[in-house]
């Protein structure tokens, strides 16, 4: 995206740090609206105190993963830095890069916040500031241990991110008590992004509902309710007869005492087509199967045709096992993060990816049952009628992985 001007909030973002009115602030927090402008000019406005504050310094720019860092945050960064004037010196595999203008020298450490064992990573380290990406998506324990190590004089926070779940730790702690904790709130909307087009705007319109709109395009701190998947329709997703396809995956959500779901897909045309499924449940029919009963029932769904991958829950070692030892499919472990899976999906169901064949009863029964479960205060479905749903899932954040390797257009989730 070229970047021909900045909005007023941006500015702020970026500037915040000399302006006297904020002289008494030590963190500045972004969040609002997917697309928004906040990334790019927080992380510039980052670089741009650490080189005028300081020289030899040491900082942190953290994200879920480095690798999410890296492609959201950091490539675009340099790229924008080159331009300015800075020079860059980035060291990747070692997953920092030294940034220098006018004899100024400072090294950026990159870290991924991706679970609870994530905050051993930054121990130990003095850091002058940190930029935390996507701060709604780390555990509090790294972002809290990240805190501690700016122990440097006149080091300052920076935080950006969506909204999530209004019982988010972040929302209570630091975005509702902004003021107590000395930190600038700004909140960004799409309109804050002179580079994003009417056009753009109204694909982000369509692409989301439901909680998911209210956070992503209205940019509100707002709790899941209802159902999950209430844009599925089985007069627009549900399909009758044969497609031909161009490659096949077998998606495979396995239970021992819940049901295990198997889904047949075949990609065509730039949609996903669910052909066939295999649903079996030991409560309903009275015995349980064993991991070799399920192979079978997985060859007899992939019958003669050329299987690309089977996309397996990663919990299910045993039969993960199974399916290698017979030597016939490829198996991959399932991307299991729920919510980022959810909003994939009503992604792809609102642009009409994701087709249906009739006869799969059981996921089709299952889009009416798959609900939120509102008295867990977070982002959480109701453990029950979710097995077809978990399968879905697998398959979808497995494709949209997939294409975005291979170049194609994938549904963005990105700010």
């Amino acid at each position: 995206m070229e970047i021909s001007r900045f909005s007023p909030k941006q500015l702020t973002v970026m500037n915040w740090w000399r302006n006297p009115k904020y002289s008494d602030c030590d963190a500045v927090i972004a969040d609002g609206a997917v697309r928004s402008g906040k990334t790019l000019s927080m992380s510039m406005g980052f670089v741009f105190w650490a080189s005028m504050s300081s020289s030899g310094g040491t900082f942190a720019i953290c994200g879920k993963t480095v690798t999410s860092l890296k492609r959201n945050v950091i490539d675009p960064l340099l790229t924008e830095l080159r331009k300015l004037g800075f020079t860059v010196s980035e060291k990747v595999s070692r997953s920092y890069v030294d940034i220098s203008l006018l004899g100024s020298v400072n090294r950026f450490y990159y870290f991924g916040g991706k679970d609870e064992g994530s905050a051993s990573l930054i121990q130990g380290i003095t850091l002058s500031g940190v930029f935390l990406d996507e701060v709604v998506l780390m555990p509090r324990s790294f972002v809290e241990q990240a805190l501690a190590r700016c122990s440097v004089s006149g080091s300052k926070l920076w935080f950006n991110c969506n909204p999530g779940n209004p019982s988010h730790w972040f929302y209570n702690e630091w975005i509702k008590k902004a003021d107590e904790k000395r930190a600038l709130y700004i909140h960004f909307t799409m309109d804050d992004n002179p580079s994003l087009s009417e056009k753009l705007k109204k694909r982000y319109e369509r692409l989301y509902s439901g909680a998911f709109h209210d956070r992503y395009v209205l940019g509100k701190w707002t709790a899941s309710e209802g159902i999950v998947y209430p844009m599925f329709s089985e007069e627009k997703h549900v399909f009758s007869g044969s497609i031909d396809c161009d490659y096949y995956v077998i998606s495979c959500d396995y239970g021992t005492v819940n049901p295990s779901s198997f889904g047949l897909w075949g990609v065509s045309g730039g949609k996903w087509y669910r052909l066939r499924e295999y649903y079996y449940s030991s409560k309903r029919e009275g015995i349980s199967r064993t991991d070799e009963e399920h192979y079978r029932a997985l060859e007899e769904l992939a019958g003669n045709l050329t299987i690309s991958r089977v996309i397996v829950d990663p919990s299910a070692a045993s039969f993960i096992e199974c399916i290698r030892r017979h030597r016939r499919f490829r198996v991959v472990k399932a991307d299991n993060n729920v919510v980022t899976g959810i909003r994939r999906v009503s992604a792809a169901l609102r642009q009409d990816r994701l087709m249906f064949n009739e006869t799969c009863r059981d996921i089709i029964r299952e889009f009416s049952l798959y609900c939120w479960n509102d008295k867990s205060g977070s982002d959480v479905p109701v453990k029950e009628n979710d097995h077809a749903m978990d399968d879905m899932r697998y398959f979808v954040s497995d494709m949209m992985r997939a294409e975005a390797e291979d170049d194609f257009t994938a549904i963005s989730v990105s700010r």
